[in-house]
């Protein structure tokens, strides 16, 4: 049976392989809604499932926000995609993807900044 590792590492595989084909044929420099709907596309071409733009509700002293915050894409109930397209990445978008892990409950995210080049310099790994 395949360990916790090995099944985030081939899921992480494979949503990086369907990013850097976005990335391939459009480049840098788009809006970040641009770069999540030909995201969209390719995971459903590779046959992941996912949902886009989930609201979150985030709990606070007996206070139930319903849309605490908005995760980019949850793919396959397991992984946590945050798209940026920023002139520069900053700590606190690192901090973000680890708050929005650890307010959904999910272990792993990965942060895809587009607009770089090559992409694998805008793709972090964050695990709680």
């Amino acid at each position: 049976m395949e360990n916790t590792e090995e099944k985030f590492g081939a899921l992480s595989e494979r949503v990086i392989g369907a990013a850097i084909e976005v990335h391939r044929l459009l480049g840098p420099g788009l809006l970040e809604s641009a770069h999540e709907q030909c995201l969209a596309r390719d995971f459903a071409l590779c046959g992941l499932t996912f949902r886009r733009q989930v609201d979150c509700p985030v709990e606070y002293k007996g206070l139930k926000l319903e849309a605490g915050f908005r995760a980019d894409f949850v793919v396959e109930d397991a992984l946590n995609v945050e798209l940026k397209s920023v002139e520069a990445l900053l700590p606190v978008h690192k901090s973000q993807i680890a708050t929005y892990l650890r307010l959904s409950g999910l272990s792993t995210g990965l942060g895809i900044h587009f607009n770089v080049a090559p992409l694998r310099d805008g793709i972090k790994r964050i695990v709680v």
